[in-house]
């Protein structure tokens, strides 16, 4: 590139296409800039037209991406709570499938001793956690089928059972022997000696 072409990109720099326009077909510095009008006007049309080029695609960029945060906003709303029930109710049915296992396998032994087993370690099943992680509760009244110690009790304060309790803590952890204390309310349970076995809140 020629020192001319050089001086003229720079004077177009410093003061703009209107400053090429009205010293075109003069002398600057010197040097005569009639013979580069043609290549400077085609310059500055290409250079013009990239300008723009970028900052549309730039508005454009903006403009998607604020797009998609609004939407990914709006999904998120709309989709965390449902998967939220999602998984409660998924892990609620793996507690139900547990505790029915269980029960099996508490019967079971009792048909073959004639007798409840003592905990759950008898019948292998000490170490099986629920779905939040919390061992499984089991208490064997002992032939006392009136008011046995520790009962799960129905909104009667009625025990549940006539043989034995099992039941998850639920999502808390905690328990309470009423069904009805706040924090039993999402114990999975066994009622009605097997007849039922799911949610506290919906016995």
């Amino acid at each position: 590139m020629s020192s001319t072409f050089l001086t003229v990109v720079v004077f177009i720099s410093h003061y703009g296409a209107s400053g090429w326009s009205r010293f075109r077909g003069s002398h600057v510095i010197g040097i005569e800039l009639a013979p580069f009008w043609g290549l400077m006007t085609s310059f500055l049309v290409q250079h013009a037209s990239i300008t723009r080029s970028r900052r549309k695609a730039a508005g454009f960029t903006l403009i998607e991406m604020l797009a998609v945060m609004v939407l990914i906003g709006v999904l998120t709303g709309i989709v965390t709570p449902r998967l939220e029930n999602i998984l409660v109710t998924v892990k609620v049915t793996q507690a139900i499938a547990d505790i029915t296992v269980i029960q099996l396998d508490v019967l079971a032994y009792s048909a073959t001793n004639d007798s409840l087993p003592p905990d759950l370690a008898t019948i292998g099943r000490s170490a099986m956690l629920d779905p939040w992680g919390n061992p499984y509760q089991y208490l064997n009244y002992g032939g006392n089928t009136k008011n046995p110690k520790g009962a799960r009790k129905d909104r009667s304060l009625h025990p549940l059972n006539s043989d034995f309790d099992l039941y998850s803590t639920g999502a808390d952890g905690q328990s309470a022997p009423p069904i009805t204390a706040s924090s039993s309310q999402d114990d999975i349970i066994r009622a009605n000696d097997g007849g039922y076995v799911g949610l506290a809140r919906n016995y």
